[in-house]
């Protein structure tokens, strides 16, 4: 569910938040019966679904902190999502500097911290024992915990982001800092069912409530870590091998030519359409234009394009190391390669560069001229 953009990026609704709500509903609810005494069945449940849209909202603003910082940095975002009792803002690429992996991480956590202190404020306003103060007063606990769980050193969190981005100044590799907090974030897993446990054995009143919400975030924890290790022990970049080796030369074609003739001239080479502004409309999809081609081979080429955004856009000076992940991490198999002015220097290929990560190879290839990508 779409529920609005910033800028260009869309902030989603996952169907799991509906889930992590209701689990929210039905754990907390017997929570409030025992710190609201006098309120009953539904008017517990009621603050519960009240707190469980608090708790979104806290999650929401936590991510928007890191999207708004990494766009500000100008590192592109492809989108926020809200899912099962927590949220993820994916940057469309990897921040190239660790100051700006710092940055973008800590923004999260200090927003939510602020908000803690927000609400702690507001308590001072409310009148204790009711059940506003109640709904204020967990929301204080929820963004302070949501804030301090962040900051702990182990990936994914933020403050394993921190680590790897510490390690990264201090001895200049990534890859080390990487592995450091994938450890950090075991441990963090280990740390969470840990408390869950504890809260059952001693009896708390809300051993359910940290056992649902302890399994849950362990499983996170373990399956953002494994991630992140996957990707550092990605094939390294074959050492000799340079972008330029696995272009494609890029051919230029105005917009409205006909999608049979740009099939035929694009002939292993990436095809870039043109408008007559001078703007490109988006790479020409050979499958999407094969399918056209078949019923109506005079159509205009763009409506077989490929939109071009920052997702889809390498630079000739990202690293090796940063294009083999962000072609991993991107969900198309084409990506335009240009210069630091915009100009078109060739089109690269999902399967070009897993090839050439499983079994160097070279292919060469020559550029056109320039045009504007928007």
């Amino acid at each position: 569910m779409l529920l609005f953009r910033v800028g260009t990026v869309p902030v989603l609704l996952a169907p799991s938040w509906w889930i992590g709500s209701l689990l929210v509903v039905v754990l907390y609810t017997p929570l409030v019966s025992r710190l609201l005494p006098g309120a009953d069945i539904a008017l517990s449940a009621v603050l519960a679904g009240a707190f469980a849209v608090l708790l979104g909202m806290s999650v929401l603003a936590h991510e928007l902190g890191h999207c708004v910082v990494a766009l500000r940095l100008g590192v592109p975002v492809r989108r926020v999502r809200l899912f099962l009792l927590g949220g993820l803002s994916e940057v469309a690429r990897s921040p190239r500097r660790p100051g700006q992996d710092a940055l973008i991480a800590v923004a999260g956590p200090l927003v939510s911290l602020v908000l803690a202190l927000v609400c702690w404020l507001l308590l001072l306003a409310v009148p204790e024992d009711g059940a506003v103060w109640l709904l204020v007063a967990q929301c204080a606990v929820a963004n302070a915990a949501v804030g301090v769980f962040n900051l702990l050193p182990g990936l994914p969190l933020d403050g394993g982001r921190l680590l790897r981005a510490g390690i990264w100044a201090v001895h200049g590799g990534r890859s080390t800092g990487t592995r450091v907090a994938v450890a950090g974030g075991a441990l963090v897993a280990v740390g969470v069912l840990g408390w869950a446990l504890w809260g059952m054995a001693q009896g708390s009143d809300d051993r359910w409530l940290r056992l649902g919400v302890g399994l849950v975030t362990a499983w996170f924890v373990a399956m953002g870590a494994t991630s992140e290790f996957s990707s550092d022990t990605r094939r390294p970049w074959p050492e000799g091998l340079s972008l330029s080796d696995l272009m494609r030369p890029v051919l230029q074609l105005p917009a409205e030519s006909p999608v049979s003739a740009a099939l035929a001239a694009s002939a292993g080479r990436g095809v870039v359409l043109v408008r007559a502004d001078g703007i490109a409309a988006g790479l020409l999809d050979a499958e999407a234009a094969e399918r056209l081609a078949l019923n109506a081979p005079h159509s205009p080429a763009e409506l077989a394009a490929q939109p071009i955004s920052a997702e889809t856009v390498l630079l000739t000076s990202d690293s090796p190391d940063e294009i083999a992940e962000h072609v991993d991490e991107v969900p198309t198999w084409q990506f335009l390669v240009v210069d630091g002015e915009g100009n078109p220097k060739g089109v690269l290929r999902r399967d070009d560069v897993h090839s050439a990560l499983a079994a160097p190879g070279r292919l060469r290839g020559d550029s056109t001229g320039p045009f504007r990508t928007g």
